[in-house]
């Protein structure tokens, strides 16, 4: 007996996971000058003032990286 391939193409479906169970989107910031970042947090509040507070302890960074935490789900379509 000779051994046998099965090949199946499927298309996929990719998507923000909105599910009941879903992990939440998170936040946080990052400076642009020295790479330090905020705490994350679900609520984007807490990054912002991460920052106001950064940028008085440090009066020369002035730009920063928002960083985005989204969870995603693919699964094949029928």
């Amino acid at each position: 007996m000779s051994p046998r391939a099965v090949v199946c193409h499927k298309e996929w479906t990719l998507q923000p996971d909105r599910e009941p169970d879903a992990a939440p989107i998170t936040y946080a910031m990052q400076c642009g000058v020295c790479d330090e970042s905020s705490p994350t947090s679900t609520d984007f509040a807490e990054p912002q003032g991460w920052v106001l507070e950064h940028g008085g302890r440090n009066p020369s960074h002035h730009t920063y990286r928002e960083i985005t935490t989204r969870p995603w789900r693919a699964w094949w379509r029928p």
